[in-house]
């Protein structure tokens, strides 16, 4: 089974064990405030604007917040990956996209890394031996934007917690929201509850999944969060065979990993993703788009070595020209699950 279906699976399975409790009246709560009788974990960024709007400490937000940290720490984003209900309502855009429009827009991603990741091997070539062009850009190659679009909307969150005196954001958050389009149809079918909630939680979703297409990576607050102590996080993280990777082993460019990637992760060449090597949330679809099967999950990995360290180290052992001969890239598809 491929990551992505797997994801979809403990997704679904995750979604629905919370939504039966709720239907039934269990004391489970929601991904919002997860928990049962008097333990109970509430989602970092609601706990931390409960605090804002109430301007105190609570302590059981303060313990929520210590819990998700210390659970980012061990498995970084492995969350966004796994268990949001945004990774489910992706795949059920993905099922309603014209097949068409999908192909398009991954040939077209596919172009654009291609041309960065040739762009950087040619930069590669040129420069010193040695030269970590990856680390230092003295090459020319081109790097994202340092902004990233996220904390500013956890900025505004928070921001606007305290001017309005209650958590505005936990209104929109489409984790929250996929959960209240639960309850909102318990109270339909149940009690004959007609209101305009009805109208705005569906709207919203649409509005967040559909035309923010680029939510997790650009919007999301909660995303933000994770993501200043995800750096710190060293488990689980996909990692490259350098002699296996086309890029490294052939100076061919591929680029498939960055391509696939739904969270914008660039694995082979971190500086050129939307996305900083740290917001990996361990989805596994780099591993599945890999023509060569070079890259697998490590338990614990390091701070991963320029490509530049890379490139030179293979060269060292001898040049694609000298290396056995690799089959074409056409045939290294990967296997379909």
């Amino acid at each position: 089974m491929k990551f992505k279906n797997a994801r979809t699976v403990v997704a679904v399975v995750a979604f629905a064990a919370l939504a039966v409790c709720l239907i039934a009246n269990v004391a489970a709560g929601t991904w919002c405030g997860f928990g049962a009788d008097d333990i109970a974990v509430l989602c970092p960024v609601g706990a931390l604007l409960s605090m804002v709007a109430a301007k105190t400490l609570i302590p059981r937000a303060v313990i929520s917040i210590v819990v998700a940290v210390a659970l980012v720490l061990l498995l970084g984003r492995l969350f966004c990956g796994w268990v949001c209900p945004v990774t489910l309502w992706r795949r059920v855009k993905e099922f309603f996209t014209p097949v068409k429009k999908l192909e398009e827009r991954k040939a077209a991603d596919a172009k654009v890394n291609q041309a960065l990741a040739a762009e950087e091997i040619a930069a590669l070539k040129a420069a010193p031996s040695g030269h970590a062009c990856s680390a230092c850009g003295a090459c020319g190659a081109k790097r994202n934007a340092k902004f990233d679009s996220r904390h500013a909307v956890l900025g505004g969150a928070v921001l606007t917690t305290a001017v309005f005196g209650f958590p505005v954001f936990c209104l929109v958050c489409p984790v929250g929201l996929s959960f209240a389009a639960v309850a909102l149809l318990v109270g339909l079918f149940g009690a004959g509850d007609l209101n305009w909630s009805l109208l705005f939680v569906p709207a919203m979703l649409i509005i967040e999944l559909v035309f923010l297409r680029k939510w997790c990576g650009r919007f999301c607050p909660i995303s933000a969060f994770m993501s200043l102590f995800s750096r710190f996080s060293r488990t689980g993280m996909p990692v490259i065979d350098n002699e296996r990777c086309l890029e490294t082993a052939k100076e061919t460019a591929c680029s498939r990993c960055a391509t696939a990637c739904t969270f914008d992760v660039n694995l082979r060449h971190p500086d050129l993703g939307e996305l900083p090597l740290h917001d990996c949330a361990r989805c596994g679809d780099c591993i599945d788009a890999c023509p060569t099967n070079a890259i697998s999950f490590r338990a614990v990995s390091g701070k991963p070595a320029p490509f530049a360290d890379a490139f030179a180290s293979l060269r060292g052992n001898g040049t694609a020209k000298e290396r056995p001969a690799s089959p074409a890239l056409d045939d290294l598809e990967p296997e379909e699950a």
